[in-house]
């Protein structure tokens, strides 16, 4: 996930180059060809960011609900 795309136009290079694809937060200067999922928006204002942010952050939440956690995984790197 993205808020700048000039800024941080190398970890864009990066994710692209590893086949991760890209959510961005893309302001009129930006270039919304190089993005995967562009989220128009103004990422110069604070409120803006945030709301944007604040809204992503409760899909990911309740695209989660119900699943069950796999604590297995969790376990296997986690535990010493």
């Amino acid at each position: 996930f993205v808020v700048d795309q000039q800024k941080e136009h190398i970890a864009i290079r990066e994710a692209q180059a590893t086949g991760v694809k890209v959510v961005a937060i893309i302001d009129t200067n930006c270039d919304p060809d190089s993005i995967a999922f562009p989220i128009p928006g103004n990422d110069d204002s604070i409120r803006s960011v945030k709301f944007i942010i604040s809204k992503v952050s409760e899909a990911i939440i309740e695209g989660h609900e119900g699943q069950i956690p796999d604590n297995h995984k969790y376990n296997s790197w986690n535990s010493k």
